[in-house]
């Protein structure tokens, strides 16, 4: 491979970009193609954008002969916002379906070691945590503090920077009065249609650990089965 193209495949990898590194088959020469560009005019782009969904390397044979596409997706994570009891019940669940799971809440109460063991915990504000490691297509967000002051930023900004899953906990009434605040705050409303709220595939969870099964299932379905989820 091209150092050059070597770098940018690495640099793509540490900044969580979605890449394909694509070898002509006839001469072995070689491009990258990045995910957040524009490629509709690449003759390969129908086949580029399957592999962008799916994550897939292989073979693809054109008229004009074989390429074999090197498929670099960032691995998913899951950002719950608030380590409350549905939260110690999804993080190893979560980690069982492959996610990296990260737990922000800085209600020291509630935020311990003990209660999640393993790495997964920050103790902080959300934009603190949000500033070194910000949220992109490949995370999904779901929100289970109850409040406002915790809850509403990460909210926004998994609305802005197109996470692939966005879930707040509440019920209808909350969940009106939370899209009162975005529309103040100046967010697009046609954003909030993406918002999953009450949080969770309706399964009649009641307890914590059926409400984190709701959650995890309609991350994986979001993951899956949305159109261009990147995943």
């Amino acid at each position: 491979m091209d150092l050059s193209l070597l770098k940018a495949l690495n640099a793509d990898r540490s900044a969580r970009r979605a890449a394909i590194l694509v070898t002509d088959m006839t001469n072995g020469s070689q491009r990258l193609i990045r995910g957040q560009e524009d490629y509709s005019a690449d003759p390969l782009a129908e086949e580029l954008g399957k592999r962008f969904r799916s994550g897939k390397s292989g073979m693809v044979t054109l008229e004009a002969g074989e390429h074999f596409l090197n498929v670099s997706l960032p691995s998913p994570r899951l950002v719950i916002i608030g380590a409350v009891h549905i939260s110690q019940a999804l993080v190893p669940m979560a980690r069982i379906a492959g996610l990296d799971v990260t737990v922000i809440d800085p209600r020291t109460a509630f935020a311990t070691e003990d209660r999640f063991p393993g790495g997964s915990l920050k103790a902080e504000w959300p934009e603190d945590v949000l500033k070194d490691a910000p949220l992109d297509a490949f995370t999904a967000v779901a929100a289970v503090t109850h409040d406002p002051k915790i809850d509403d930023l990460p909210l926004i900004e998994a609305l802005k920077s197109g996470c692939f899953y966005v879930g707040a906990l509440g019920s209808r009434k909350t969940h009106g009065k939370r899209l009162e605040r975005f529309a103040e705050a100046g967010l697009d409303p046609a954003l909030f249609d993406r918002i999953d709220a009450p949080i969770g595939l309706d399964i009649g969870a009641a307890s914590p650990e059926e409400i984190a099964v709701a959650v995890l299932g309609s991350v994986i379905q979001a993951m899956r089965k949305a159109p261009g989820a990147g995943l």
